[in-house]
């Protein structure tokens, strides 16, 4: 394929001729994601046959504060609750999140998030077919917005199981999901940064195994992003947690706390 006078190859070209293939780590030029200027978005997925994980970090403004003193970690790896501004909220979200489109622009983000993993993981198909010795496989972007890995287990997992996917929009289906979600109206990180609106959302299959579900959030979510991000998550596990539940991508949302 040839645009603007460069010629462009698939990673399923580019790899064809090469064998014995462990750890690959894929990067695309950008994330298909447009956001505003000043907005965070970042998610991780990691996926087998079908969708295993998706933990996603949002935020409506990201600012640096120069003034905030550098705080101390607590005895127990997180950072105490001075990290976060307003903390008389008892980490309810305001009822200003459900009037004024917080709550319908976090859907947003989640449902874009998820559908652009599942697009990538469905194009990951030829590549995890011919490559049987794989071990490790990570799809990226070059604005560092989404993750998509794979490991051992998953890899092979897709090769024995069915893949459950649409032909016409060409991406894996997501099937019904559970996700938890975690609300800062604002929140102040030791190195200045400042999120406004921050918020953490945290998915799995709704028909997971219980012994998934049983790894602690602290487990899986505090390492899915590099820091700054990943002391953000530790910060907000800690606060209320609110329930949401997905049909496959349908129109229904339930929204429990």
């Amino acid at each position: 394929m040839e645009q603007g006078g460069v010629t462009h190859h698939s990673p399923t070209q580019v790899l064809r001729n090469l064998n014995e293939i462990r750890f690959l780590q894929i990067e695309l030029p950008s994330d298909e994601l447009g956001i505003d200027d000043g907005v965070l978005l970042r998610w991780r997925a990691d996926f087998g046959s079908t969708l295993d994980s998706c933990v996603i970090l949002g935020a409506a403004f990201v600012t640096k504060n120069v003034n905030l003193p550098v705080t101390e970690c607590g005895n127990d790896g997180f950072f105490p609750n001075n990290s976060i501004a307003n903390v008389d909220d008892n980490g309810s979200i305001p009822e200003s999140f459900y009037t004024n489109g917080g709550l319908k622009l976090r859907v947003i983000w989640t449902i874009s998030s998820l559908i652009t993993a599942s697009t990538r993981h469905y194009l990951l198909q030829p590549i995890i077919a011919e490559h049987k010795t794989l071990d490790s496989l990570v799809l990226t972007d070059a604005d560092g917005q989404g993750v998509l890995c794979m490991n051992r287990d998953q890899l092979e997992e897709l090769r024995v199981k069915p893949l459950s996917a649409s032909s016409a929009s060409k991406r894996t289906l997501v099937p019904a999901l559970n996700m938890r979600l975690w609300y800062a109206p604002q929140l102040e990180l030791p190195d200045g940064v400042v999120l406004k609106g921050a918020t953490l959302v945290a998915i799995r299959p709704s028909e997971q195994s219980a012994s998934k579900k049983e790894i602690s959030d602290a487990s899986w979510l505090s390492t899915a992003f590099e820091e700054p991000y990943g002391t953000a998550t530790k910060i907000l596990v800690k606060r209320r947690t609110y329930c949401l539940e997905m049909n496959s991508f349908g129109d229904e949302l339930f929204w429990n706390s």
